[in-house]
């Protein structure tokens, strides 16, 4: 484990450092043209690199199972920020989306909170649960209304591409730790006209899959941004047009700083750069597997998977999106993407991966 430990750590260095670099380079003259200071996103990115060390550090302090008799307190925590987000006067709104708390110079975001606290909470329920777990009322109905009520405040917000990610990665726990199929099945069928309720009902959803499916079809409007994320890809080459050269970031593809980044590491970085970012990130995925296969025990081996696999979700998701493969979801690339709350918490969902692989060595693995 101790080696799984050193991997993981490397990788997450790795990934952190392009997202420094690549965060500089497609924000620098976007913050210099409408905020007068070029290092601007450069110098928060920073600062929340720093604060995820030190909530990173506090992690790995002690072992994770201590972490078990704070998840109820912090769920009910977070289900009030969820809540207290939604009031206006409270919140930040941004493009008609209230999601951010705003300290000073510092924005903060509850869903970020709620994919890790969700996870932690599943998997303290389902290993403490394990003899009730195929059982409806015992087993499967109290994560259900947890997770109900966490993803109901998101969409609200609204923020179905968070939501859908919660959900996603709470159904494979369920699976994982041996939910009954005749229950999960039922679910997610019914799930199914829900998710296409809220698709239609929101105009800007369906603009976003029509301009998906053809983007040409509306090049100044709905295509805009997806034509111009094709753009800076096919631009890239193979060696790319060179670190800082990229023409998109020159006020072209919006977002190039935050859910388009990857545009911009395959215009600057070309097919090797984007290629490199992608094997990273499944480096990351094989060793975070690893990691919860060799847990400990089964609270371990449920929040290494959850975490992991929320990663990689958003990983792929993000990469989709920028190559046209699916419509926009509004998720950051783990590690890489500008914004405070996500790298904070992808940190933190680090450092409890090498929590557990720290305290799932055996003894001759700590002798070494």
């Amino acid at each position: 484990m101790r080696k799984l430990r050193t991997q993981l750590f490397m990788v997450t260095v790795i990934l952190l450092a392009i997202g420094v670099v690549m965060v500089y380079s497609a924000s620098a003259i976007n913050a210099h043209e409408f905020l007068k200071d070029s290092a601007y996103y450069l110098k928060r990115q920073l600062l929340y690199l720093f604060l995820g060390m030190i909530a990173s550090l506090m992690i790995m302090s002690a072992d994770y199972n201590a972490l078990k008799k704070y998840v109820k307190p912090v769920l009910i925590a977070t289900f009030l920020l969820l809540i207290l987000v939604l009031i206006p006067g409270i919140s930040r709104e941004i493009a008609g989306a209230r999601r951010w708390f705003r300290f000073s110079f510092l924005s903060f975001q509850p869903s970020q909170v709620a994919k890790l606290v969700m996870i932690l909470y599943f998997a303290d329920f389902l290993s403490r649960k394990q003899g009730d777990i195929r059982s409806f009322w015992e087993g499967f109905m109290p994560p259900m209304i947890m997770l109900g009520v966490s993803v109901g405040l998101i969409l609200l917000e609204p923020d179905l591409g968070t939501a859908v990610a919660i959900s996603i990665v709470a159904v494979m726990m369920l699976f994982v730790a041996g939910m009954k199929l005749g229950h999960l099945v039922p679910m997610i069928v019914g799930s199914i006209p829900v998710l296409l309720v809220l698709v239609l009902h929101k105009a800007y959803r369906m603009r976003r899959i029509l301009a998906f499916i053809d983007p040409w079809k509306d090049p100044q409007g709905v295509g805009f941004q997806i034509i111009q994320s094709y753009i800076a890809l096919g631009s890239g080459g193979i060696l790319g047009v060179g670190l800082g050269q990229s023409r998109q970031k020159l006020l072209y593809l919006p977002g190039c700083h935050t859910d388009f980044i990857f545009s911009i590491i395959g215009e600057e970085l070309g097919l090797i750069g984007a290629g490199a970012v992608i094997i990273l990130f499944i480096l990351f995925i094989w060793i975070g597997f690893r990691i919860a296969l060799r847990a400990r025990d089964l609270f371990g081996h449920l929040a290494a998977l959850g975490i992991v696999s929320m990663i990689a979700l958003e990983a792929i998701i993000n990469i989709a999106v920028a190559t046209g493969s699916m419509p926009t979801k509004g998720l950051p690339l783990p590690f890489i993407s500008y914004g405070g709350s996500s790298l904070v918490f992808d940190m933190i969902g680090v450092a409890l991966l090498l929590n557990i692989a720290k305290y799932s060595e055996t003894p001759y693995e700590k002798e070494q």
